[in-house]
């Protein structure tokens, strides 16, 4: 399992757009092969700031199969526009 991290830093002002946005873009991302689960997170010190996790079978089902669908091109037109900065994003894997 990966899990993909990735602090979304959203135009102040803009939160609750972001998260209506967030709503209509969830299940683009949950219908994908290999997605697992996804967590989004507010954070309460700066109020504009998401923590999003996503848990892939694979990295490649994130950055192969999510990236290159046309569900990954509605996901971008629906949120891109929220960041500033535009988001980094690491994946992760378990320590044994």
């Amino acid at each position: 399992m990966i899990l993909e991290h990735a602090i979304l830093p959203v135009r102040p002002g803009r939160e609750s757009d972001f998260e209506e946005a967030f709503r209509a873009a969830q299940p683009l991302i949950s219908r994908q092969h290999g997605f697992r689960n996804l967590s989004i997170s507010r954070s309460i010190e700066s109020p504009n700031l998401y923590l999003l996790l996503v848990e892939w079978d694979s990295i490649e089902a994130h950055t192969e199969g999510f990236r290159g669908s046309a569900d990954y091109e509605r996901w971008k037109e629906l949120l891109h526009h929220f960041y500033d900065p535009f988001p980094v994003v690491e994946h992760f894997t378990t320590v044994p």
